[in-house]
């Protein structure tokens, strides 16, 4: 329906900015529980009945939240308020301010800066190995409508591998450059990854995908295989999961495969050069992640996090 400044608003107009669940989508489905790719676990407004006068504080309670939840997303708004007594006619920035917050909660928030860091666990491989190195980790919500809130509100899995030194120079320096230097922080977001690092031979690209994108089988996020000489063959692999489709998820879990194929020659006696004693040996493999949560301060009612970490799986091969 459209609308002219000076229009009287009906009690069902005023529900549909209120509830509405088709496009223009009403405060309730972008922040309240909502479905999809909408919602951010927000106290739902109310509703009026049929023939009910809309009340002064009915309205400033749509406001509110909607400057709320615009001030999480950092989308402008124009700021309207009313007062008991007031003739209640239409705003007319109303329509579009909906339209442009429920679009910034739909791609995921990604303006938002009120996010903060939160441990969520950390695997660390057997000391060495020459074969395979797999760590899995899963990060659980208390229930969907959490899960699908905190990516929706511009939370992330950040990944941060890693490895120790100190087993082989050589190999070291491979693993090093593929984790802390080649991947750097990795963030699977709502609807994409994003890698702070860079260089190595980008294998597999598939930072395009986020939160909405993936389900029940693992979805390789990136491959990076080795720019080193000699070591063209060694690779790290970071994967994503869900336990169900989006829509009703609770879990996430995270596989990082490092996979050393080089081939090596052990040295042994008349090893007086500093030369690794056990060159075909790779370094102890680290997956750290951490929750990059939403939080209050800038307009949600609570921080946004997870209910609990686990290792799902710790295995290397030779």
């Amino acid at each position: 329906m459209g609308y002219s400044a000076g229009d009287a608003i009906l009690d069902d107009e005023y529900n549909v900015f209120v509830n509405s669940s088709s496009d223009p989508f009403g405060y309730n489905h972008f922040a309240g529980t909502g479905a999809s790719n909408f919602g951010l676990n927000q106290t739902a407004i109310s509703t009026v009945s049929a023939g009910d006068a809309i009340a002064a504080s009915q309205w400033n309670a749509l406001f509110t939240g909607l400057a709320n939840i615009a001030n999480h997303t950092n989308v402008s708004t124009t700021a309207s308020s009313v007062s008991a007594g007031d003739a209640i006619a239409i705003r007319s920035a109303l329509v579009a301010n909906l339209a442009s917050v429920a679009a910034a909660v739909a791609a995921g928030s990604v303006n938002a800066t009120a996010l903060d860091t939160a441990a969520a666990g950390s695997s660390t491989s057997a000391s060495t190995w020459n074969g395979t190195a797999t760590i899995e980790r899963s990060i659980t919500f208390a229930n969907s409508a959490i899960m699908r809130a905190y990516f929706n509100g511009g939370g992330a899995i950040r990944i941060d591998p890693s490895c120790t030194t100190g087993i082989d120079g050589l190999k070291d320096t491979v693993f090093n450059d593929l984790t802390v230097t080649a991947i750097g922080n990795l963030d699977f977001g709502a609807h994409a990854t994003t890698r702070s690092g860079s260089g190595e031979t980008l294998t597999t690209n598939g930072l395009a995908n986020g939160f909405f994108d993936i389900s029940t089988s693992y979805v390789t996020l990136i491959k990076l295989t080795s720019d080193n000489s000699g070591y063209t063959s060694n690779t790290v692999e970071i994967f994503a999961k869900l336990n169900a489709a989006p829509a009703t998820a609770t879990v996430v879990t995270i596989k990082m495969v490092s996979t050393d194929a080089a081939a090596d020659t052990t040295f042994t006696d008349g090893n007086t050069d500093s030369i690794p004693v056990n060159p075909n040996e790779a370094p102890i493999m680290v997956m750290a992640l951490l929750e990059l949560h939403p939080t209050d301060a800038q307009g949600l009612a609570a921080d946004i996090r997870a209910a609990s970490n686990t290792q799902v799986s710790n295995a290397v091969a030779n």
